[in-house]
């Protein structure tokens, strides 16, 4: 996988984030995730989206943070949040999330964030996995879910 930075309005980040936020209502019946999101939230220093291509061009895997400080919905100084990690179905259980996640660590770790933090949910078991076995530890909930009981935090030092 070809990981490359793009703008959160990127076409082909378009495209995935549709497909992913279709998966969330699959899972959820809610419609996807109603976190209000701007492309500016992503622009570095203050964040990152990244697409992954596979060896055809064709993008295969997403996902972005960005800054957070303390704030009313629970997050604290130097936390980076994550957002839409998603992979598509027919290239899932090969890695490539995996590499994603160390790719977006990596980049907040050098932007000086000190904390990724992450909301999913109860109906998202493979995502669960993914963040434990990668050293997530349960966290306080933050931001727009937190008061949803299938709502998960989770937060990992950076």
């Amino acid at each position: 996988m070809n990981i490359r930075r793009v703008p959160f309005d990127h076409p082909d980040a378009v495209k995935l984030n549709d497909e992913v936020q279709a998966e969330y209502h699959e899972r959820y019946g809610d419609g996807g995730d109603a976190t209000v999101l701007a492309p500016a939230d992503f622009e570095p220093p203050n964040g990152v989206y990244f697409v992954g291509y596979d060896e055809w061009d064709r993008p295969i895997a997403t996902g972005g943070w960005r800054s957070q400080d303390k704030n009313e919905e629970g997050n604290e100084d130097g936390d980076a949040e994550l957002k839409r990690m998603y992979v598509i179905r027919e290239m899932r259980g090969r890695g490539l999330a995996r590499r994603m996640l160390a790719a977006l660590e990596e980049d907040a770790r050098a932007a000086g964030r000190t904390r990724m933090v992450l909301e999913t949910g109860t109906e998202q078991p493979e995502a669960i996995a993914l963040y434990t076995s990668s050293g997530y530890q349960p966290c306080a909930k933050f931001g727009y879910y937190r008061f949803y009981e299938s709502s998960l935090c989770y937060a990992k030092a950076l």
